[in-house]
């Protein structure tokens, strides 16, 4: 069975249309960046930067050039932490999310 239709067009059609899906992006992103996952990270929240904002706005609003964000946010790229840190709360202000983080023991019996 061949694919119909490119999985970028689903995210950004549910992105526009489902508010808790957007947020479960985001969440996901954060929690591959915590969990020794950066290069998964970065795709989600290039994934997540075309269905909201754009990487146009982004670049405006995080004075760097486009094309600059689209290479920190791919497979290979190496954002700095301020950069990563300024990507995630433009989207978190964007979206009116709010981020809270907890640990959870992680104990072997």
């Amino acid at each position: 069975m061949s694919i119909t239709r490119d999985y970028k067009d689903t995210i950004n059609e549910r992105a526009g249309n489902d508010a808790i899906f957007t947020a479960a992006l985001l969440d996901e992103a954060i929690t591959l960046l915590l969990n020794d996952e950066p290069d998964v990270a970065r795709l989600v929240l290039r994934d997540l930067v075309n269905a909201t904002i754009g990487f146009e706005e982004l670049a405006t609003e995080i004075e760097r050039p486009s094309k600059s964000l689209h290479r920190m946010l791919s497979a290979r790229g190496n954002p700095t932490m301020d950069n990563l840190t300024k990507i995630i709360s433009i989207l978190r202000n964007r979206l009116g999310l709010d981020i809270k983080i907890h640990t959870i023991p992680n104990f072997v019996a």
